[in-house]
């Protein structure tokens, strides 16, 4: 049991579930936890884990047939929160690969599409990025300037993306686009080895280091036919219902203001409720570490663990993350029982990110100098948080969306200024 579990939470899950955790946790601690903070100064993806984390089997998280594990919604947030505990990178490495890319293409492909590509996804065989953002659209992603244009046997792609997440490996990008005929957003299968088609690695981050963000280029490339996504084609009016999801930041958000459609409110959802369990993990693995740190060192003849002060904030610590595991469990319900609303996992995303980060903020503090070392997880953890908090929703953006659903008033656009008279 962790330490960080001091109302057995554990207790809320299934068998099954527990096992899973166990295993996740079990090989992150044994694989991944040594040689991480190695690869996040370097910025470099450390590939010959991949293998290791495919033999896991929970690529494709709730995905059901095509290899893919079909777990529940809280055992996929789980396992997101246990690989999180050891290195946020890692995760959100998964996340983008599965609950984006391998989620798009299973809600939105045809058979034929999902028979071809999902199984050697599930395995890590093959890598998935997701593509969404540009240079100038975060926010409003609804206004994207990629385009497609459609021609004899495919379409012919033109545009650019911004802090795509695996975009610099992936063999499999699932781009938007807006076709130029109905000027409505439709999504297609681009492989990497695509003529046209460049992905250059943002450099200088000062988190989620190891996650291998880029900048794309689509000059020109062919997509045909058969790598168009047939369940994505409408674009929704954006001055009747309008999800301005936040899209900044190495994951990129998720299907944003042009869909009413039940595929982007299953990925959105998933996707959301999945990162919203990251800041969790993160928070669990601090505390853990504190805990142990602070019984080990010793100052004035006595462990730091024996001081006021230091109780005080790991209590404090201690009760954020168990109010956040709380909050995360309670999205997996609703989402079971097709209750969470948009402004339910906005609200929640944005509250577990703020409590993450007092939680990381004071687990630096306690390990005093030592708590800016990538040795001791603590500092990189601190470092990680601050992109989770950014993306798949700011927290003022996740705030608003909220705001609008227990208000009824959408508050995203300025309001118009009045023309007045100087007299």
């Amino acid at each position: 049991m962790s330490t960080s579990d001091y109302y057995q939470l554990d207790d809320l899950l299934t068998p099954e579930e527990q096992g899973l955790r166990m295993k996740v946790r079990e090989c992150m601690e044994k694989e991944i936890a040594p040689i991480m903070a190695k690869y996040w100064e370097k910025a470099e993806f450390p590939f010959h884990v991949v293998p290791k984390l495919g033999a896991l089997g929970i690529a494709g998280g709730t995905i059901k047939g095509y290899g893919c594990p079909g777990v529940s919604i809280t055992a996929n947030a789980i396992c997101a929160a246990e690989i999180a505990r050891v290195d946020a990178s890692c995760s959100t490495f998964i996340l983008v690969h599965s609950s984006l890319g391998m989620l798009t293409i299973s809600i939105g492909g045809s058979e034929a599409q999902k028979q071809k590509y999902l199984p050697s996804l599930s395995q890590l065989k093959t890598i998935a990025c997701w593509g969404l953002t540009e240079p100038d659209y975060g926010s409003d992603a609804s206004s994207l300037k990629t385009t497609a244009t459609k021609v004899d046997g495919g379409w012919i792609l033109e545009g650019q993306k911004r802090w795509i997440g695996n975009s610099t490996f992936a063999d499999v990008l699932v781009i938007f686009a807006r076709n130029t005929t109905t000027n409505q957003i439709n999504t297609f299968l681009v492989m990497k080895d695509a003529p046209g088609l460049q992905a250059t690695k943002i450099e200088n981050k000062i988190g989620l280091r190891i996650v291998q963000n880029g900048d794309i280029v689509l000059k020109r490339v062919f997509v045909p036919d058969e790598d168009r996504l047939p369940g994505i084609n409408s674009f929704q009016d954006t001055n009747k219902v309008h999800y301005p999801w936040e899209t900044d930041g190495p994951i990129l958000g998720f299907l944003v203001a042009y869909s009413l459609t039940a595929l982007c409110k299953q990925v959105l959802a998933a996707s959301r409720l999945m990162v919203a369990w990251q800041p969790i993990g993160i928070s669990m693995g601090v505390y853990d570490m504190c805990h142990r740190y602070l019984k080990e060192r010793k100052q004035f003849g006595a462990p730091l663990a024996a001081f006021q002060l230091t109780q005080q904030k790991l209590v404090c610590m201690l009760g954020n993350i168990q109010a956040m595991i709380l909050v995360g469990w309670r999205l997996c319900k609703l989402y079971d029982s097709g209750k969470m609303t948009p402004g339910r996992v906005s609200l929640g995303k944005a509250w577990i990110t703020s409590k993450a980060r007092e939680t990381t903020s004071l687990g630096r503090e306690l390990l005093g100098g030592n708590g800016i070392l990538t040795d001791f997880l603590v500092a990189k953890a601190f470092c990680d948080l601050e992109p989770i908090y950014t993306y798949e929703g700011t927290y003022d953006i996740n705030t608003l969306v909220a705001g609008r659903e227990i208000t009824g008033i959408a508050s995203f656009k300025p309001a118009p200024s009045a023309q007045r008279s100087r007299l």
